[in-house]
C-alpha cells in the first residue's frame, strides 16, 4: 500500500537535522526559487494556476486564482500573510510539517511574494506553539544569512523580508479577516467583506492570505511545473495533501496522498483501527465539519466528492472513532471548544453555542427533559448562515450531523447518563479495557 504514498512535502522529514538550511538546499531546497527568478512574476503566477492548487485551509479556493486577485496598480505596498494559525482539535498538519521542513515555507512564501509584487510577507503561528515558532524564526535567519532574504535575494534585483508573528492564543483568528486584525494589534474578530483582503487588507493594503499548506506546495510545483502536480489528484481537485489520522487507529499520524484518496485507503496505511475494535465515526475535515460513518469508507477524499456526501474537506484532520466512544460526550466536548473560541461580535454564535453546550450537557448527564434533541436542531437552524464568519457554521455541523447519525444515543439522554451506555476509561487509548476500570463519574 505505500506506493499510495506520494512524499512531497514530507519527502525530507525522515532525514537527520531536516529543518537546517544545508538539509533543505541538499535536497533541492530553493531549485523552486531560482526557477521562479527566471521567469516572469505573471508566469509564475499562471503556473501556479495551471497546477489546479487550491487552497488547503478548508475552503478549498485555487491559489494562483486568489493570487490574481492583487490589483497591480494599487500604489499602496502589497503584502502576504501565511496563515499558520492551526488551533481547530484535532488539525494537526501544518505543525509538524513547520517543525520538520519550516524553509519550505520560506521558500514559497518569497516565491509568492515574486509573484504578487509583494516584499513583505508576515508568518501567523499560533501563538501556543513556541516551539515551532522558535523554529520558523530560526528558519528565517538561516535564510537571510545566506542571502535568500533581504535585499537583491540570488542576485535578482528583488527585495523580500519575512517578520515571523506570534498569535494571541485565539482560533478565531484562523480566519482570514480575523488574523488580520490581530496583525494590526486589534482584537482578532471577524470583519465585514466586501471589501475583500486582496482590496483592503493587511493595513488597508493589497494582500494575499494563504494556508501555510498551500504555500508550501508552491516550491515544486515551480521545480517539477504545473503538469506534473496536476497529474495527481481528481478533474477538479488537483495534486495531493497531508491527512491527518488521530484517534483509534494502530498508527496515526501525517499520510500523503493524493485528492481522492479514500478513506478505506487510508486506515490501511494506518494500520486500521486499533485491535480488537470497529469504526464507529469520523470527520473527514475536521471537527468542524459533518460527521461520515462506516458507509462513507470510500467515499474519495477531495473537495466535490465530499461535499455530495454532506460534508466538507476541510483541513483533511481524519478524526476516528471506534464503538466505545459517546457520540454524545464527543459533540459536548466539540462544543464547549467553539463556545469558548467564539469571539463574541454575533448574537447567533455567541448565544447559541451557549445554549447548545447547556443542552448537550444536560444529554450527557442523563438529564435531558423530553424535546431537548429537537431544542438542538433548532438552535443551529437558528445559528447557521447568520454570522460574520463560519465558526458558527461549524458549530452546527458537528451537532446536527451526529444527531442525524445517532438520534437515538441522544435521546437515551432523556434518562441514562452517557459515561453508563459507554465508560469514558473504554474509549481512552491509555488506559486499560478491563471491566474492573473504576467508573468515571459526571465531567
Amino acid at each position: 500500500m505505500t506506493d499510495t504514498l506520494t512524499p512531497i512535502l514530507t519527502q525530507t522529514w525522515d532525514k537527520p537535522m531536516s529543518w537546517k538550511l544545508s538539509t533543505y538546499r541538499a535536497n533541492g531546497g530553493y531549485d523552486g526559487l531560482r526557477k521562479a527568478f527566471g521567469m516572469a512574476p505573471a508566469d509564475v503566477m499562471k503556473t501556479v494556476i495551471d497546477s489546479g492548487l487550491r487552497g488547503r485551509g478548508g475552503a478549498g479556493f485555487p491559489t494562483g486564482t486568489k493570487w490574481s486577485f492583487i490589483p497591480q496598480d494599487n500604489p499602496n505596498p502589497k503584502y502576504l500573510v501565511v496563515n499558520c494559525d492551526e488551533s481547530e482539535p484535532g488539525t494537526c498538519k501544518d505543525m509538524p510539517m513547520l517543525m520538520a521542513s519550516p524553509q519550505l515555507v520560506v521558500e514559497g512564501s518569497i516565491i509568492a511574494c515574486y509573484a504578487v509584487g509583494a516584499h513583505e510577507a508576515y508568518i501567523y503561528v499560533r501563538g501556543e506553539v513556541a516551539h515551532v515558532i522558535r523554529r520558523v524564526r530560526a528558519a528565517v535567519r538561516e535564510a537571510y544569512a545566506a542571502g535568500l532574504l533581504g535585499k537583491n535575494i540570488l542576485g535578482s534585483g528583488f527585495d523580500c523580508d519575512i517578520i515571523v508573528h506570534a498569535g494571541a492564543g485565539a482560533y478565531i483568528c484562523g480566519e482570514e479577516t480575523a488574523l488580520l486584525s490581530s496583525l494590526e494589534g486589534f482584537r482578532g474578530q471577524p470583519r465585514l467583506r466586501p471589501p475583500f483582503p486582496a482590496v483592503a487588507g493587511l493595513y488597508a493594503s493589497p494582500t494575499v492570505v494563504n494556508n501555510a499548506e498551500s504555500i508550501c506546495s508552491v516550491p515544486a510545483i515551480l521545480v517539477n511545473g504545473a503538469e506534473w502536480y496536476a497529474s495527481m489528484g481528481t478533474e477538479k481537485s488537483k495534486g495531493a495533501m497531508l491527512y491527518s489520522l488521530s484517534g483509534h487507529v494502530a498508527h496515526p499520524g501525517q499520510y500523503e496522498a493524493p485528492l481522492g484518496t479514500t478513506m478505506r485507503t487510508l486506515l490501511d496505511l494506518a494500520g486500521g483501527i486499533r485491535a480488537g475494535h470497529q469504526l464507529k465515526f469520523f470527520t473527514p475535515g475536521g471537527s468542524s465539519t459533518p460527521i461520515f460513518t462506516a458507509e462513507d469508507l470510500d467515499v474519495p477524499l477531495d473537495y466535490e466528492s465530499v461535499g455530495a456526501a454532506g460534508s466538507i474537506l476541510g483541513t483533511k484532520a481524519l478524526q476516528v472513532f471506534d464503538e466505545t466512544t459517546s457520540v454524545v460526550r464527543t459533540t459536548l466536548r466539540w462544543t464547549q471548544f467553539y463556545q469558548h473560541e467564539s469571539c463574541g461580535k454575533c448574537t447567533p454564535c455567541r448565544e447559541g453555542s451557549w445554549w447548545l453546550v447547556q443542552v448537550l450537557g444536560r444529554l450527557e448527564a442523563g438529564q435531558g427533559q423530553p424535546g431537548d434533541v429537537d431544542k438542538l436542531l433548532s438552535i443551529t437552524g437558528q445559528m447557521s448562515g447568520l454570522s460574520f464568519c463560519v465558526l458558527a457554521d461549524g458549530t452546527v455541523a458537528c451537532v446536527s450531523s451526529a444527531v442525524k447519525h445517532f438520534r437515538d444515543e441522544f435521546e437515551a439522554g432523556y434518562h441514562t447518563p452517557a459515561w453508563e451506555l459507554f465508560p469514558y476509561e473504554k474509549s481512552t487509548l491509555w488506559a486499560s479495557d478491563s471491566a474492573s476500570s473504576p467508573k468515571r463519574g459526571a465531567a
